[in-house]
């Protein structure tokens, strides 16, 4: 999406960004910047990275780019089910004729950020937690390994 489709968005320095959707705004505006060739699977690493780069320095920001995380999660319901080849994959697949994938992750992505923000984020349970509202509900933890 150019710069001129998004007013409510400036251009700035990477170092400037406070979390990871702000990240992604500048990629929106100069994806030619980022993403060699328009590659959504090159975002895909890039996200991979910013979660990885994360966890190694212990800072607690949520990045529900993960394979399986939120937005995978989410994007499966949407699209009917997922590959083991991730998000990008995808998206991929089921650009529509007309646009690109890169154009097709950003509309997901604003219907993404439109659902969760009207839905407060599942709560994992603890062991022999079944008695409160979301046991009750069928609510799982999920598994394996968080960062």
């Amino acid at each position: 999406m150019p710069i001129e489709e998004s007013p409510r968005l400036t251009a700035k320095h990477w170092q400037d960004c406070t979390d990871v959707y702000d990240f992604l705004d500048q990629i929106r505006l100069r994806p030619g910047v980022w993403l060699s060739g328009g590659s959504l699977r090159e975002l895909q690493t890039m996200l991979i990275g910013y979660q990885v780069a994360l966890g190694v320095h212990s800072i607690d920001d949520p990045c529900d780019f993960w394979h399986d995380g939120a937005f995978s999660q989410w994007l499966g319901t949407r699209l009917g089910g997922t590959s083991p080849l991730g998000w990008a994959a995808d998206i991929e697949r089921n650009t529509p004729e007309g646009s690109t994938p890169v154009e097709e992750f950003f509309r997901l992505l604003d219907a993404y950020r439109s659902d969760t923000e009207r839905k407060p984020a599942p709560v994992p349970l603890r062991d022999g937690d079944q008695g409160s509202e979301a046991g009750r509900a069928g609510v799982t933890a999920p598994e394996g390994p968080f960062l």
